[in-house]
C-alpha cells in the first residue's frame, strides 16, 4: 500500500478545518462520509439480495488454499525477487513470475493474444522509477457477457532493496498478488469444466503502486476495456496480517469504499460474506474524512475517480510495514485463504448474475 506523505497528511488536516464549518457536500459529491452504512432506498437491505444458487461455488471456493497460497509467498519473497522494486530487476522476475503462472494454465492474455504485459514508459513514473514497467494481465472470456468485465487487482511490486536490505513485502502486497494469482486459478478451473462465468474477468497485476499509484493511473488512462462496460473493482491489498486492534479476533477484513459508487455493490459484498465466510467486515476506515486517507493510498482509487465501483480489501497496518521485517513467516495463511475466498466469491457473484451491477 501506497505511504502516506508527512506534507499531504499536512495538507489533509487543514481542508478538514477548512470545511468543518461547512455543508460535507462541499468536501466531496461523490464519497459518502459516514463509517455505517444506510441504505438510500428502503427496498435495498442485505435480505433483499438473491445471491445465486450455484452448488459448484463451494468447490471453486476450496481450491484457494493456504497451502497454495504460501507457495507463491515463499516464492515472491525469496532474494531472487530483489524486494520487486518498480523498474528493477526484481520487479521484472515478479511480472514474468505472474505470466508464466497465467501461461501455465493456458490463460488468455489480456492485453492482446500471446501480450500478457501492459508496458508503462519510463517518463510515465516522474522521475520514479530508472527504467519502463509493466501492469501483468491475465484474462477470462464471458460465456455470455463477454463485452462486461470485473477487474481483480493487486500490486505486486515493492519497496526492493535499501541500505543492502531487502524489503520483502510480504503482507504489502505479497500477498494480494498470491490472493489474485489462486483466485485466477479458480476462475480457470471453472470456466474450464463449463461454469462459467458469464461476465468477462481480468486479473491485473499492477506496478509502481508504492511509487504513487502509477501502475492504476496507467491503466485507467490507457484502459483495454471501456469504463462503461466495467463492472467492478475488487482491490486486494495487505490480506495476509491481523493488526493491533484485531490481535483477540484474526477473523475480519476492512472494506473501504464498497458503498461509495453502488449501494447494491455494498449489501451484495455483505450477503455473499454472511452466506460463505462469515468475517467481520470492518468499515472504521471507510470515511472520506479519515486521517489515514486508505481510500486514496490504493489502486482501486484511480478506478473509483473515473465511476467504476470499489471495494478494497485490507488488513490494516502493523509494525513490519514498509520495514524490512515484512517477511513470509509472518503471514497468517488461513486468514489469507478466508480472505482470498471472500474476494473470489463476491467476484463470482458479480460475474454471474443475471443483471448486472447498479451504478448509483
Amino acid at each position: 500500500m501506497n505511504k502516506i506523505s508527512i506534507n499531504n497528511l499536512v495538507f489533509f488536516l487543514i481542508l478538514l478545518t477548512v470545511f468543518s464549518c461547512s455543508s460535507k457536500k462541499t468536501v466531496s459529491q461523490t464519497l459518502k462520509d459516514t463509517t455505517v452504512v444506510e441504505a438510500k432506498t428502503k427496498n435495498l437491505t442485505v435480505d433483499s439480495i438473491k445471491l445465486i444458487d450455484n452448488k459448484s461455488i463451494y468447490y471453486y471456493k476450496n481450491t484457494i488454499t493456504a497451502s497454495d497460497l504460501k507457495k507463491h509467498l515463499v516464492k515472491l519473497t525469496s532474494d531472487e525477487f530483489e524486494g520487486r522494486r518498480t523498474g528493477e530487476k526484481g520487479q521484472k522476475v515478479a511480472a514474468n513470475y505472474i505470466a508464466d503462472f497465467y501461461k501455465s494454465m493456458d490463460m488468455e492474455a489480456g492485453v492482446s493474444e500471446g501480450q500478457y504485459f501492459q508496458t508503462i514508459p519510463k517518463k510515465f513514473f516522474k522521475g520514479k522509477s530508472n527504467s519502463s514497467s509493466e501492469n501483468v494481465l491475465g484474462f477470462i472470456y464471458g460465456i455470455e457477457k463477454p463485452e462486461e468485465v470485473i477487474i481483480i487487482s493487486a500490486h505486486y511490486d515493492h519497496l526492493g532493496i535499501e541500505e543492502g536490505k531487502i524489503f520483502k513485502g510480504a503482507d504489502d502486497n505479497g500477498s494480494g498478488t498470491a490472493a489474485l494469482l489462486e483466485i485466477a486459478k479458480a476462475f480457470r478451473q471453472a470456466y474450464l469444466e463449463d461454469e462459467g462465468p458469464k461476465r468477462s474477468i481480468l486479473f491485473l497485476s499492477l506496478t509502481g503502486e508504492e511509487e504513487g499509484l502509477f501502475g492504476s493511473k496507467y491503466y485507467t488512462e490507457n484502459p483495454i476495456f471501456a469504463f462503461d462496460k466495467t463492472i467492478a473493482n475488487l482491490n486486494i491489498d495487505m490480506v495476509g496480517r491481523v493488526d493491533e486492534a484485531h490481535k483477540d479476533n484474526s477473523n475480519y477484513i476492512y472494506l473501504i469504499g464498497a458503498d461509495k459508487l453502488s449501494e447494491e455493490l455494498h449489501f451484495i459484498s455483505e450477503a455473499v460474506n454472511n452466506k460463505y465466510t462469515q468475517l467481520e467486515l470492518d468499515y472504521r476506515y471507510n470515511d472520506e474524512n479519515d486521517i489515514n486517507r486508505f481510500y486514496y493510498r490504493s489502486d482501486h482509487y484511480n478506478f473509483a475517480k473515473n465511476g467504476i465501483p470499489v471495494i478494497f480489501y485490507f488488513n490494516g497496518v502493523h509494525k513490519d510495514y514498509h520495514k524490512s521485517t515484512d517477511t513470509e513467516e509472518k503471514i497468517n495463511y488461513d486468514i489469507l485463504a478466508k480472505r482470498a475466498q471472500l474476494v473470489f466469491l463476491t467476484a463470482w457473484e458479480l460475474a454471474n448474475r443475471e443483471e448486472s451491477l447498479k451504478r448509483d
